[in-house]
């Protein structure tokens, strides 16, 4: 059996770390390279980097950090924020990143995920998709939330499916932040519906919301950022209390 995976996220606006809830209201969190490197001790099996107002901004991921971050981690290591060619992609790699996390862009050019699983490797690519529900409905949203679109988060994540990427990274708009737990029914249909990893975003507030995401869930990886920036919840221990619920972890 697959091991679950802890993913702390780095959520970067003007170089620093932030968080906030329901995609708005963000404070500093601290420096990422230092964060990263602080998780990578501490057992985290991957991190992700999101350069939150790239796509707003309309400018490029900040790949000095990317180097930073890069040279300061021994684990599987996620980039996204304004890629929207294969060029951004392959200049990430080089930075140092092992995958890397489109969204919008992918949205509006559904064949950059064909083009960047044909190139670089479904392994590399993950879709980042959030949603929230409007009148009973997933939809998925863009440019950090701020733009809704008419997509069913579910059809979407079939076609990125289908289009080649290798992992979903599904982040719950109404759960992010709150820390009342993710929104496990939808990762479970998503679970079910997809052949690819799932990962859960939006919702951590305690351990128990990530026993939770694997059981009820089904997810394969969930990502948290706050709880772990703010020492609220311990990766080690975390795992511990994983394990000790039958879900399979790797520990230090």
């Amino acid at each position: 059996m697959l091991t679950k995976r802890i993913i702390p996220c780095l959520d970067i606006k003007n170089g620093r770390t932030v968080k906030g809830v329901n995609f708005v209201g963000l404070r500093d969190a601290g420096d990422p390279i230092a964060l990263a490197k602080l998780y990578a001790e501490n057992g985290a099996d991957e991190l992700v980097f999101l350069d939150i107002s790239a796509t707003e901004e309309r400018r490029k991921t900040l790949t000095d950090l990317v180097i930073g971050v890069a040279q300061n981690v021994n684990i599987p290591f996620t980039v996204g924020g304004g890629i929207s060619s294969v060029e951004d992609v392959d200049t990430l790699l080089q930075c140092g990143a092992d995958k890397v996390s489109v969204n919008s862009s992918a949205v509006k050019n559904p064949d950059l995920i064909n083009q960047l699983s044909a190139k670089f490797g479904s392994q590399c690519v993950v879709v980042a998709i959030d949603a929230k529900q409007i009148d009973g409905q997933w939809k998925v949203h863009l440019v950090g939330g701020k733009v809704p679109t008419e997509l069913d988060l579910f059809d979407w994540a079939k076609e990125v499916e289908q289009r080649g990427a290798g992992e979903i990274l599904f982040t719950s708009m109404d759960h992010d932040g709150t820390k009342d737990g993710f929104a496990n029914q939808a990762l479970a249909r998503l679970s079910e519906e997809l052949n690819i990893a799932v990962i859960a975003s939006g919702g951590a507030g305690k351990a128990d919301h990530f026993v939770d995401a694997f059981k009820k869930g089904k997810a394969d990886a969930a990502l948290a950022a706050s709880v772990f920036h703010f020492k609220e919840i311990e990766i080690i221990a975390l795992k511990e209390l994983l394990k000790s619920q039958g879900i399979p972890v790797r520990l230090k």
